[in-house]
């Protein structure tokens, strides 16, 4: 009996262990349970928050328009440059990218004719600032922004277009570009009309253009400073052909263009820096470009009768007439040239006092300077007194 007592006893040992180790495993169950019980509440809340935030946000993804309900900001074209966006917006300055003079101002005229001036392009140091992302952009066959100065974007080809100021100078190696200016002109003619027509080129060492008016009488009251901005544009002169263009063998009494018809505008600054340079001193300074150049107020222009159509019609591609064409507000019939024009002073048709370059409606010619009692196409009935 003992000896089968001592032999259980190890199977007694074991279950007390299985036993106890139940037990033990038991109450941690208890334990846990209860600890887990215990913040079960606040494990809720924060579950519920949670589910609650995800439900809102969720909500909040529904609720938006779709995508093609949005307003999307215009694309920005990079190869139109706009003055009007870097002044207003930017609020950037003129010296900011022009520099005055440029490098090359001795080199687009040469001898006596050069003088400093701004005569190219700015660099790309003025334009890498913040147009970094654009200069890289990988766009085909080059970046867009790049042809607002280059005629072609390689390695080997890194020629630019003409810049726009240098109206005066031809250079068959430079090629121009068809150029809309964001600017018009702030030019004062009350202040010139006279100052001009002095003989101030002795006195100041000026290199005025000297221009005469054609069939103009020596008695003529014209100010001798008209001429020096505005010439005839393509004039008749002896010829016997009056048209810009051959017309049409059945013309009959339907328009066509004549020779003499527009007067021609500085486009350059080779008149105005006689004065005002830095040797004479007469403000404002060449390097002041605000003083002259004002950003073009978004008027309606004024009505004319200049029809892209009709040019088409005639043929026109003269890119100086159809500008001035398209600037004049009259009509094309009016030719500068015709009749006893050459003979009339300016002032008799414009008045000088109230124009104003930046202002299309000043320069209007009131149509009493043609007609009327004092006019020339219109004369009083001195029976009936009718006009």
């Amino acid at each position: 009996m003992r000896h089968r007592e001592r032999r259980d006893r190890p199977e007694k040992i074991q279950r007390r262990t299985l036993l106890k180790n139940f037990g033990l495993v038991t109450f941690s169950m208890v334990v846990c349970f209860a600890v887990l019980t215990q913040h079960l509440p606040s494990f809720a809340v924060v579950h519920n928050d949670a589910l609650e935030s995800q439900r809102g946000s969720q909500s909040v993804r529904v609720s938006k328009k779709p995508k093609s309900q949005l307003k999307q900001q215009p694309r920005i074209n990079y190869s139109a440059f706009s003055h009007r966006a870097h002044v207003t917006q930017q609020k950037l300055s003129c010296d900011s990218c022009h520099k005055f003079p440029t490098k090359n101002w001795k080199d687009v005229r040469k001898g006596d004719a050069a003088f400093p001036d701004v005569a190219e392009f700015p660099e790309h140091a003025s334009c890498l600032n913040c147009h970094r992302q654009q200069f890289f952009a990988r766009e085909r066959p080059q970046p867009r922004i790049c042809s607002n100065c280059h005629v072609n974007v390689t390695p080997r080809e890194t020629s630019r277009f003409m810049f726009p100021s240098l109206g005066d100078v031809s250079d068959s190696s430079k090629q121009r570009k068809a150029n809309v200016s964001d600017f018009s002109i702030n030019f004062p003619h009350d202040k010139h009309v006279d100052v001009v027509g002095l003989n101030l080129g002795v006195r100041l060492n000026l290199r005025f253009v000297s221009v005469l008016w054609q069939q103009q009488p020596s008695t003529s009251s014209e100010p001798k400073s008209c001429p020096v901005c505005h010439q005839t544009y393509q004039p008749q002169g002896d010829s016997t052909d009056e048209y810009v263009l051959k017309p049409p063998k059945n013309l009959g009494d339907d328009f066509w263009l004549k020779k003499g018809s527009f007067k021609t505008i500085p486009t350059s600054h080779t008149v105005c820096f006689t004065c005002h340079n830095a040797g004479v001193g007469i403000e404002p300074a060449p390097s002041n470009c605000g003083a002259c150049h004002k950003l073009a107020t978004l008027l309606p222009i004024p009505a004319n009768d200049f029809d892209p159509k009709l040019t088409a019609k005639l043929g026109l591609t003269d890119q100086t007439t159809l500008y001035l064409w398209s600037k004049r507000s009259s009509s094309g019939t009016f030719r500068h040239e015709g009749g006893e024009h050459p003979n009339v002073s300016c002032l008799s048709c414009h008045s000088v006092p109230t124009m104003n370059t930046a202002d299309l409606k000043t320069l209007l010619v009131p149509v009493s300077s043609c007609g009327g009692a004092e006019g020339c196409h219109i004369t009083p009935r001195l029976m009936t007194g009718e006009f």
